[in-house]
């Protein structure tokens, strides 16, 4: 089959998942045209041989603009802030939903053929493990209803309109380039950022939290065909491996040997609403995305661990308000203790 050139729109370009995604794109021969409002990423890993644009996916007119001539569009943007969003609702909410309305209705008003969203996990809540896509939607916090909720604009606005949609799962991936100063998000990276500035991780609850990380290559793999595999319309797919399932005390653990600092972790409070199990099946990525994990927890973590050292340790930036301060609001953010 020969190549088709698309012109590709793609979300949160200078984000983690979305400069990765862009750039291998573009790797591939497409044309990318991109925005980021730089809240959750850092100007440099923006990809050369792109269309940049600075800007919110809130405000439908500059993105209808831009999205101009289209054939596909990735919805990678999102402030993927779980925990935050039980106290900072509005915000997230905000970022995540009414963004999402914005990108799917710019993206059928300009006549694209595919809309690719990213979702997330948390679209399960806690139901029993292995998440399959069966399951239905259980959310559990305000991020969790905003993800849920965009995908089912997606799914009205492209069965009316008649444009094609794949809804990605993918489940905490790790990797170079992601924000690693967020004290919010990205358990890895946090503890890599903390335990290299000689403090000890910074753990919720007991630690027995069990999830499933995701390096950035394996997920890669499988958003890619979802540009134009046919038989992926209307799917929704699970990515990330379910053969390494690991607690939070185990994150801990194998950063504290990358890094060589031997400190206790510090225990804090439970986090309200966190969903303490947290892992998928991958099976429908291997039957239609013939998914293989090719890197390893350790190997994902120690990749991550390699870009952390090379840049440098950064202090925290707490970029969003806290909206709801009271007794159950964790003390690590209302003080700004990470």
């Amino acid at each position: 089959m020969s190549f088709v050139r698309k012109k590709i729109f793609v979300t949160g370009v200078a984000g983690f998942l979305g400069s990765h995604l862009a750039e291998k794109l573009v790797n591939l021969g497409h044309e990318v045209v991109g925005i980021d409002n730089m809240l959750g990423g850092y100007e440099d890993n923006v990809p050369k041989n792109i269309e940049f644009h600075k800007g919110d996916c809130c405000d439908f007119e500059k993105v209808k603009s831009i999205m101009r001539g289209a054939d596909v569009v990735y919805h990678c943007a999102a402030t993927a802030h779980e925990g935050l969003s039980v106290f900072s609702p509005f915000e997230i909410t905000k970022n995540n939903y009414l963004a999402s309305v914005a990108i799917f209705s710019a993206a059928v008003n300009q006549k694209v053929k595919r809309i690719i969203f990213c979702s997330s996990m948390a679209r399960y809540g806690g139901q029993k493990t292995p998440f399959t896509e069966e399951m239905k939607p259980a959310p559990v916090d305000p991020y969790a209803i905003s993800k849920v909720a965009s995908e089912e604009v997606l799914k009205n606005l492209c069965d009316l309109n008649k444009i094609e949609w794949v809804i990605a799962v993918p489940h905490n991936i790790i990797g170079p380039r992601q924000k690693y100063d967020d004290p919010f998000r990205n358990v890895v990276s946090i503890m890599i950022n903390r335990m290299m500035q000689g403090k000890a991780p910074v753990i919720y609850g007991d630690g027995k939290q069990t999830r499933c990380f995701s390096y950035i290559d394996d997920c890669l793999s499988c958003l890619i065909p979802m540009l134009d595999q046919k038989n992926l319309n209307k799917q929704i797919i699970n990515i990330g491996p379910d053969e390494e399932f690991v607690t939070i005390n185990k994150i801990a653990e194998i950063c504290s040997n990358l890094t060589g600092v031997n400190l206790q972790p510090i225990h804090k409070k439970d986090r309200p609403q966190e969903v303490k199990h947290a892992t998928c099946s991958a099976n429908k990525a291997r039957e239609l995305l013939n998914y293989k994990t090719t890197v390893s927890l350790k190997d994902g973590i120690s990749k991550t661990f390699d870009y952390i050292k090379k840049r440098g340790t950064r202090p925290f930036d707490y970029n969003i308000d806290i909206e709801i301060d009271n007794e159950l609001t964790p003390s690590t953010w209302k003080n700004k203790e990470i």
